[in-house]
């Protein structure tokens, strides 16, 4: 009910999601009455899905602990108990981010050993899939070594479970690829997840920048919430910056006018690969629940594509597996600050 396009956006985005997915049921959590109308147009729907009455919307200028002292009875709150109370396997929403979390936080509480929750988001990159996997993109600005460990094995769950790799090459994002270089934290970081790959399953490549987000050397990026929430938004930025330029010039003469005519095949490939409705979803890892969150103003399709996630995590069972690995992995973390595996943390990184 919170989100940009209101509740006609989402289920359109649910009829095409039980369309592509002829075994999955819904629950609907908001306004009866509106909600009812909708689903009634839509044969696809009827027996597959409920609707769950709830009087309150949390609005996207509703502050996080507004929500988490008085958000019992919304749409948000309800969605999220449903999958406290095993009724759903997994939420979907377009809500505000942070009420999202503030009440997925309250209601299903972290994994144990989870000290930090982290939002993973799809990013477009060379590799054979078309994507990596990075985190965090803005849970939380302050991520410390332990933290970013943690988001490393949690990453690489999910980009087994999510991506379908076996072994997800793991890269911590910093300012160069060389080892001395970046702040103390993120050199401890780096020893104590190169420590636990093992037991966290996955191949750690080192250090990665900025231009290794979208190539093929790495499948997750691990970096702090403030970073991610940067780098992904001037990415967004910087795609539309590009599409409205070709438009521009396409359009500008005659003659650009016939070339993108003859060029249409490729340029619509190539919206398709680029498209940000097709990875709609940043999933909050380290939760007891799956919980992914949509964009505020996606359409149908990225709805479907959110909810085509939810799905297919949920049917992996990623969640059952995740608390192991993260408690592994701190542990062989901290093996590696015992035995003096860690760098001296005194010191500052100096980049060039």
């Amino acid at each position: 009910m919170g989100g940009d396009r209101g509740p006609a956006a989402v289920v359109a985005g649910v009829v095409d999601s039980a369309t592509r997915t002829p075994s999955a049921a819904f629950i609907l959590h908001g306004d009866q009455a509106e909600l009812a109308k909708l689903v009634a147009r839509h044969d696809i729907l009827q027996g597959r899905c409920e609707i769950r009455h709830a009087d309150r919307v949390v609005t996207m200028h509703d502050k996080p602990s507004q929500v988490m002292r008085s958000g019992s009875g919304t749409s948000m709150w309800s969605c999220i108990d449903s999958v406290k109370n095993g009724e759903a396997k997994a939420a979907v929403s377009c809500g505000n981010t942070g009420a999202l979390m503030a009440v997925s936080m309250i209601r299903l509480r972290k994994v144990p050993g989870v000290n930090r929750p982290a939002i993973a988001v799809l990013w477009p990159s060379r590799n054979p899939g078309g994507f990596n996997v990075m985190l965090d993109v803005g849970a939380d600005v302050k991520a410390d070594a332990a933290d970013l460990l943690q988001f490393a094995t949690m990453g690489a769950a999910y980009a087994r479970n999510g991506l379908n790799l076996a072994v997800p090459r793991i890269g911590l994002l910093n300012v160069g690829t060389e080892e001395h270089k970046g702040h103390a934290e993120l050199k401890l970081a780096h020893d104590q997840i190169a420590a636990a790959a093992g037991v966290g399953g996955y191949e750690f490549i080192g250090f990665v920048e900025g231009n290794d987000m979208p190539s093929d050397r790495v499948d997750v990026i691990v970096t702090d919430g403030f970073t991610g929430n940067v780098a992904i938004k001037t990415g967004e930025g910087t795609a539309k910056l590009i599409s409205d330029f070709l438009k521009i010039e396409f359009k500008a003469t005659l003659l650009s006018k016939l070339a993108a005519l003859f060029a249409l095949a490729t340029l619509k490939r190539l919206q398709g690969r680029i498209d940000p409705r097709r990875v709609n979803g940043g999933v909050f890892l380290g939760l007891n629940g799956t919980v992914v969150k949509s964009h505020g103003g996606a359409d149908a399709t990225g709805i479907a594509a959110a909810i085509g996630l939810a799905i297919q995590l949920a049917q992996s069972g990623f969640q059952d597996r995740l608390a192991a690995r993260v408690a592994s992995a701190g542990r062989a973390g901290q093996d590696a600050i015992a035995e003096g595996a860690s760098p001296d943390i005194s010191g500052i990184g100096i980049s060039s």
